[in-house]
């Protein structure tokens, strides 16, 4: 299931006037999260990637605290404890949110995101147009008082153009939505995963293949990289 999903094109590609607009939606400081973005486009290509032991990339979410939405960095597996879970905790399905990932649940996030890669095909919204794609949260405190964010993606049912590749895909949310899902005091429940997989299935069906396979391969998954 997807190991890659990133903003952009390129590590020298900075944000566009629409992705601007909808970067708004998100987040209340544009300036800071837009140097932020900059700075990680530049130094990861634009591209998100599963955290591994060695090579600790952070990547972005925006997340809700104390009333105010923010852009902060987050390590794409879930913890248990103080270290990455031993089991496969990238991906989290939607039907298994209120049991096997009842806990992380309570506290979700949004991946911003223009594009995923699904069985080596690019996906997107037509016209380049910045998505966010559900995910859920585990807090790890840290020696130095400070909180590591670690994720997992959510995932759905593929829907659209995305089934032809693979019968899973990101679990895509429309601004309608974001609210709901980012709000910290809304439950984690079965209603939420309901009104968040009605709600994904307009903008899921409008996701389509980009171009032809990219030249490199995918990335392999194991457990064992933890």
């Amino acid at each position: 299931m997807c190991a890659l999903y990133g903003l952009g094109g390129g590590a020298s590609r900075l944000l566009e006037e629409k992705e601007r607009g909808l970067l708004l939606t998100f987040v209340e400081d544009l300036a800071q999260s837009e140097a932020e973005l900059a700075e990680w486009m530049h130094l990861q290509g634009g591209r998100a990637r599963i955290t591994g032991a060695r090579t600790r990339n952070l990547n972005p979410l925006i997340h809700e605290l104390h009333g105010a939405r923010r852009l902060e960095f987050g390590w794409w597996w879930l913890f248990t404890g103080d270290a990455p879970a031993s089991y496969r905790a990238f991906n989290s399905r939607e039907d298994k949110l209120t049991r096997s990932w009842r806990a992380p649940f309570q506290r979700r996030a949004l991946l911003p995101a223009t594009w995923y890669t699904e069985k080596r095909r690019d996906f997107g919204l037509n016209g380049g147009d910045l998505f966010a794609i559900a995910a859920i949260v585990t807090p790890v405190a840290q020696p130095d008082g400070s909180v590591l964010l670690s994720y997992s993606m959510v995932t759905r049912t593929a829907v659209g153009e995305a089934a032809s590749v693979h019968d899973r895909m990101p679990l895509v949310l429309p601004a309608g939505m974001y609210d709901e899902w980012l709000a910290p005091g809304r439950p984690g429940d079965a209603s939420l995963v309901t009104d968040a997989l009605l709600a994904s299935d307009e903008i899921s069906r409008g996701l389509t293949v980009l171009g032809p396979p990219p030249l490199e391969p995918d990335q392999p998954i194991a457990p064992t990289l933890f």
